[in-house]
């Protein structure tokens, strides 16, 4: 089994519980969610191109021959990135729909005690 055969069903069920939890009826929070998004997924695609390639070339760890697509950006496998992607597209999508919800019940979303 590759690791793209096992990130598949992560980021297919992130995407699907993004688009889900987008609040498609307020337009202007689902466009700053998903502009958020973006942004998340390019800082954290960042990080992973150069923290995973330093990691890979201090030998810390390793994919097995055979395991992985090939193409790779550094020295990290492309696969290695459906982690971060699934993070950046579920941390916004529940982000907006906690503070969404309390906005619409009238309450401060920024108040520690809500």
């Amino acid at each position: 089994m590759t690791y793209l055969l096992i990130s598949i069903p992560f980021l297919a069920a992130a995407l699907l519980g993004a688009l889900a939890l987008t609040p498609w009826r307020e337009p202007a929070v689902a466009r700053r969610q998903w502009a958020a998004t973006g942004i998340a997924i390019v800082v954290l695609a960042i990080l992973t191109a150069v923290f995973d390639s330093l990691m890979i070339a201090a030998d810390l760890f390793s994919y097995g021959h055979g395991r992985t697509l090939g193409p790779t950006v550094g020295l990290v496998p492309v696969e290695d990135f459906s982690y971060p992607v699934t993070v950046a597209l579920l941390a916004p999508a529940l982000w907006t729909r906690l503070t969404t919800r309390k906005r619409v019940a009238g309450e401060d979303p920024t108040d520690a005690r809500a």
